[in-house]
């Protein structure tokens, strides 16, 4: 496989050669020199990489389509139209958020490798910041819709929306700024924090297992603990199945949302040119089957029918773990990542309503929380290291080797102790702002709109007019 991504980069290199000669060849003048054909295959290199990362962003915003779909399909008919809104409004609040806020704290000068302090409003960048601006912007407006599917049918809209700004504006982005900020003192991943030199690898966290969906998991999980469950979910202490309405819909959004996975891993290269970015879409979507498959046996070995959404769950868990170790792993390493991310996807659904007795419409914690912690450890377990095997140039892997593979216990740390900090600050900063919100505005609707649906009481309007006519 090496052999083959070298053939296929150098393959680009002569095509790209080949047009620039082309095109020096029917222009008239003076002939072109070393170093202007040096300089015009740059140029094409840069405008690739622009036009990718554009291309990546693009299927990444589209997820917010799979979200979506995923969140409607999975709840009832009568709050189609809220959920709708709040999807809507988590994006377009998202961009001009992450415009004035979000990017400057996470990708600003560095404070004490904790947050960023300056380019907020996108002051004093320059025109390639534009460029990673909308496709880190399109992550962060994901961390908070994870937040949205798991507190629906019973949340406040106004409630919702003030989260919202406050997880685009903080609480993803101070994470971040840990993470991928490129800080030296950066918190789990400078050379200058004492975390890291105290273990003595950086945090592997490749297009965000945690900085995404562990951070927006933890934070669903923070607001299922406050809003309470949805009424009829728990009879004397017993979980009871709410059925969505529509399941095509579930499963549409859940293809839309593999589909844009190949944005949100395959463009975290972050290189049109990159070789290996065939390798990172290619694990990404054996994780995914794998986590889909074992859901299904699970499921159907253990009530004698496979189950569609728990199955549909798997294959996001499966996305979701592999995000951080995409870039990093073999191809049977992915499989694997992805069978135990099925795994996680039951039992964490199970334990939620068994023994937190917590009410996640669209087992957001499971998928999104635990996968995405999951997904974190993998890294230390199975990172072949950077020039090792099939990865002996990829830029973007892990440091080192995980534990099976010779490389000890360091890279397995690091990641362990990203895992912990994702929690707390996840769960626990998302906690006391639910309080606050809840102190001041209050989280949950009363039970008489709960019962007619966030449609009409909050909108005014039904998503399905039809129903207005049977029930006249």
């Amino acid at each position: 496989m090496r052999s083959m991504l070298k053939n296929m980069e150098k393959f680009g290199k002569l095509m790209i050669l080949t047009c620039v000669i082309l095109i020096a060849l029917s222009s008239p003048g003076a002939a072109v020199t070393a170093e202007e054909n040096a300089q015009a295959i740059n140029d094409v290199q840069t405008a690739l990489t622009f036009v990718w990362l554009l291309v990546a962003s693009a299927l990444v915003f589209f997820m917010h389509t799979g979200f979506s779909l995923v969140e409607i399909g999975l709840t009832r008919s009568k709050n189609t139209a809220n959920i709708l809104m709040k999807n809507f409004m988590t994006i377009t609040l998202g961009i001009l958020v992450y415009w004035a806020v979000g990017w400057g704290v996470m990708y600003g000068a560095d404070a004490a490798g904790l947050i960023g302090t300056d380019q907020f409003l996108l002051m004093g960048v320059d025109n390639a910041t534009f460029n990673g601006w909308f496709f880190q912007m399109v992550f962060a407006a994901t961390g908070a819709t994870i937040v949205s599917g798991a507190m629906a049918e019973r949340t406040g809209f106004k409630a919702y929306l003030v989260y919202c700004i406050l997880m685009v504006a903080i609480i993803y982005p101070v994470y971040g700024h840990w993470v991928w900020s490129g800080a030296d003192a950066a918190l789990l991943t400078g050379a200058e924090s004492p975390i890291v030199k105290a273990i003595g690898v950086a945090h592997h966290d490749f297009a965000g297992s945690g900085v995404v969906h562990s951070i927006g998991g933890y934070a669903a999980l923070a607001g299922v603990l406050l809003v309470g469950a949805r009424i009829g979910k728990f009879r004397n202490g017993k979980p009871l199945a709410i059925p969505g309405h529509n399941l095509t819909y579930a499963f549409m959004g859940t293809l839309i949302l593999a589909l844009g996975w190949i944005g949100f891993n395959g463009g975290s290269t972050l290189d049109g040119n990159d070789p290996y970015m065939n390798l990172v879409v290619v694990n990404t979507f054996l994780s995914a089957a794998a986590g889909a498959v074992m859901v299904m046996l699970i499921t159907w070995m253990k009530t004698g029918k496979p189950d569609p959404s728990l199955t549909a769950n798997g294959l996001l868990g499966g996305l979701v773990a592999i995000t951080a170790p995409c870039g990093s792993v073999s191809n049977g390493a992915s499989i694997v990542i992805g069978i135990i991310a099925g795994i996680i996807i039951y039992a964490g659904v199970m334990f939620n309503e068994n023994v937190l007795k917590v009410d996640d419409p669209v087992g957001a914690i499971a998928v999104h929380g635990y996968c995405g912690s999951w997904g974190l450890l993998s890294v230390g377990l199975f990172s072949i290291g950077i020039g090792n095997g099939i990865l002996a140039d990829a830029a973007y892997a892990a440091e080192v080797p995980g534990l099976l593979y010779g490389g000890g216990v360091g890279l397995l740390a690091i990641q362990a102790t990203g895992v912990i900090l994702s929690i707390v600050w996840g769960l626990g900063v998302s906690y006391v702002i639910f309080k606050i919100i809840d102190l001041v505005i209050g989280l949950r609707v009363p039970e008489e709109i709960e019962i007619m649906g966030l449609d009409i009481a909050e909108h005014d309007i039904r998503a399905y007019p039809e129903h207005q006519l049977i029930e006249d």
